[in-house]
């Protein structure tokens, strides 16, 4: 075994290898960009290593400073993580001859399976079913258009070294293949340093369901079930759970077979995954195979009760494994959602900052910890209140894993540990995965790859979340109100005459659109300091609720039930969020609440003559000029953030009267780029 290892990674799966080193007694070595100084994963690894300046071409993937940091503190071996050099043969070759041993499979496997078109003819030598499709490198757009033909839209464009939903694009017809092709090209070349792009079959209504694989160096292969990830937006995935709800236990079992053929076709040498597309009728065929640890291990280590990163460090070192495939445990159920710094009110654009405030639900599982019985919830982060999200790395804040007896149990768990997961000074996605575990098709496992853009075009609004009983937001404004009316009561050296009173009538005024606002009458009812009954015409709500002044996460129970649900308060309104719904409300006296009516309502500024940036981010490219005309949908510029390309297009016809900034320039949110005549 090892005594000390390097991670060649950052953020939350740096973290995640460190406290299983910590569990088998190794010591750790982090490496930092100068944007990560104060990063979590420094902080907790035994030493640390500055690589470079924040982009990660000049820091975390320079494979020379990375291999140099480990051979200047001593350390044995290097972890990669995912995402950065995980996948990258020349880099787990160049470690190999430097006499260190990479925690991951050997180089040929690597560079087997990273070439997508090599790898599906691997597949299809080792009877693994595959996709039609083209499977040669295509030259030209025009060849593309004509082999999309040939094979029949929809068709799926890829790079062949593509990943992480970079170099993917779903064609219908030929000026979106011609489009596609060039798009892929473009992203592929500067991502991957690689151009090539293949054409296969796009199989509709797809699920994404994928096989986790351990081998070990001394030829033994299991599969450690599957992994459901069909819940994605944009080819990223959002909502993973084990098992799939959807596959039978014969499609199960032929998936894991097929998964461990080809692990043994390269002599597979650690946890991988091989990923499969699976149609409504259950045919499945080969996407491709992550030669790395993958995003969603956390689900597959909660139904298995195995520790994957313990396995591929055990594994590097030589071990054998002690288990074989009828010995692979398959116990409950899990879900896991990924918490990104994204705002989905917003169509999801990334958003940066300072986490004013982090304040995940209370953690009763642990990464490299046995799972308890009756399950619990995990928290893998990278964060820590005060912390910076840099807009040059993904967006991952957090990943929240529950474990539950059965799918329902786990869905229940996850959805209450949404409701107290507090993040403030960065947007999150963090109502949308409420919206989605509420939504009855996802609740029923009636969903395919294409749920969300169907669902939810156009990202959240605050009209697509309905809340199964909406009054009660309005009984826990009212429960709040009443709070701050009680701390007022006891306030001393007030002026006689003039002390607040106790009142049991009040209007709770929730905020709508365009001041279109709701006016609910309500009785508060209650001895002070204690539980409280709201009665909102004839409903009733027993509240009794644990909710500081200046906190968040308020939890407790109403009628008799447990809940928890975020409070805070802006001004003299008060948000309320739960299970994904959230109001803003005003609780008045009847009489204020007569006047309230008359106040006019201000409209914001009319910003439709300028182009705003969505996001923060770096605007690399200005595609018009003053004076050009311009027409509905045509591209204007192009924002980099979180390593995602953004394209703003005209949303009418308009001629550009004026630029306002300059590519290059880092932009902040709202800030005009140009002004329309």
């Amino acid at each position: 075994m090892f005594d000390k290892i390097l991670i060649a990674n950052r953020g939350e799966i740096a973290c995640r290898v460190i406290k299983t080193a910590k569990k088998l007694g190794i010591q750790t070595v982090a490496v930092y960009s100068e944007a990560d100084k104060d990063a979590l994963h420094v902080e907790l690894a035994d030493e640390a290593v500055l690589l470079g300046p924040a982009p990660s071409r000049e820091s975390y993937l320079v494979a020379d400073k990375i291999i140099a940091a480990a051979k200047r503190t001593g350390a044995q071996a290097i972890h990669p993580g995912y995402g950065f050099l995980s996948e990258n043969e020349t880099f787990a070759r160049r470690v190999e001859e430097e006499g260190l041993v990479f925690i991951g499979p050997k180089h040929e496997a690597i560079a087997a399976m990273g070439d997508k078109i090599a790898s599906k003819k691997l597949a299809q030598e080792a009877g693994v079913n595959t996709i039609p499709g083209w499977n040669d490198a295509i030259d030209t757009p025009e060849q593309a258009v004509q082999i999309a033909r040939e094979i029949g839209y929809p068709v799926m464009i890829k790079a062949s070294a593509g990943g992480g939903g970079k170099g993917l694009r779903v064609a219908y017809n030929d000026k979106e293949a011609f489009e596609g092709f060039n798009s892929c090209r473009n992203e592929a070349r500067n991502s991957f340093g690689d151009d090539r792009v293949f054409i296969e079959k796009f199989v509709e209504e797809p699920r994404h369901i994928e096989i986790q694989v351990l081998g070990d160096a001394h030829g033994n292969m299991v599969y450690l079930w599957e992994r459901e990830c069909s819940i994605q937006r944009r080819h990223q995935k959002v909502i993973e759970e084990a098992p799939s709800p959807f596959i039978s236990e014969a499609t199960r079992r032929a998936m894991g077979q097929q998964a461990v053929a080809l692990a043994k076709a390269v002599k597979y040498q650690s946890a991988g995954t091989v990923e499969f597309v699976v149609g409504k009728d259950q045919s499945f065929y080969f996407l491709e195979m992550n030669t790395r640890l993958q995003v969603e291990h956390p689900v597959t280590e909660c139904i298995t009760g195995l520790d994957l990163v313990e396995w591929m460090i055990r594994i590097a070192a030589g071990e054998k494994l002690p288990f074989g495939q009828d010995d692979i445990a398959r116990r409950g159920w899990a879900i896991e959602c990924r918490i990104n710094a994204e705002d989905p009110l917003r169509n999801f654009l990334p958003s940066t900052g300072r986490l004013v405030r982090y304040l995940p639900p209370p953690a009763t599982m642990e990464a490299s910890q046995p799972v308890p019985e009756q399950g619990g919830v995990r928290v893998d982060t990278g964060v820590y209140e005060g912390g910076e999200i840099p807009m040059y790395y993904d967006s991952m804040i957090a990943k929240l894993i529950v474990h539950g007896r059965d799918r329902a149990d786990a869905i229940a768990k996850m959805r209450e540990a949404l409701n107290g997961f507090v993040i403030r000074g960065v947007a999150s996605n963090i109502p949308f995965q409420a919206a989605l575990l509420a939504h009855p098709d996802v609740q029923a496992g009636r969903f395919n790859t294409g749920f969300i853009a169907q669902h939810y075009p156009q990202g959240l609004s605050p009209r697509s979340v309905t809340h199964e009983d909406p009054l009660f937001l309005v009984a826990l404004a009212a429960a709040t109100h009443r709070k701050y009316r009680e701390r007022a009561l006891g306030i001393g050296g007030q002026m006689a005459g003039h002390q607040p009173r106790a009142v049991i009538d009040h209007v709770v005024v929730v905020k709508g659109e365009q001041g279109q606002h709701t006016h609910h009458a309500v009785q508060v009812l209650g001895p002070a300091g204690g539980a409280v009954t709201v009665r909102i015409g004839e409903q009733l709500y027993d509240i009794d609720k644990d909710w500081r002044f200046g906190g968040v996460r308020a939890s407790g129970r109403c009628n008799g039930r447990p809940f928890t649900a975020q409070i805070e308060r802006h001004g003299v309104w008060l948000q309320v969020m739960h299970n994904g719904a959230h109001i803003e409300a005003l609780v008045l006296s009847p009489r204020a609440a007569e006047l309230f009516k008359l106040m006019p309502y201000k409209a914001p500024p009319d910003t439709s003559k300028f182009l705003l940036s969505p996001m923060p981010g770096l605007l690399t490219q200005l595609l018009v000029q003053p004076g050009q005309a311009v027409q509905a949908g045509e591209r204007l510029a192009v924002i980099e953030a979180m390593k995602m390309e953004n394209v703003l297009t005209a949303a009418r016809d308009g001629v550009v009267a004026e630029i306002l900034a300059t590519p290059g320039e880092s932009l902040s949110v709202d800030q005009p780029i140009l002004r329309f005549e």
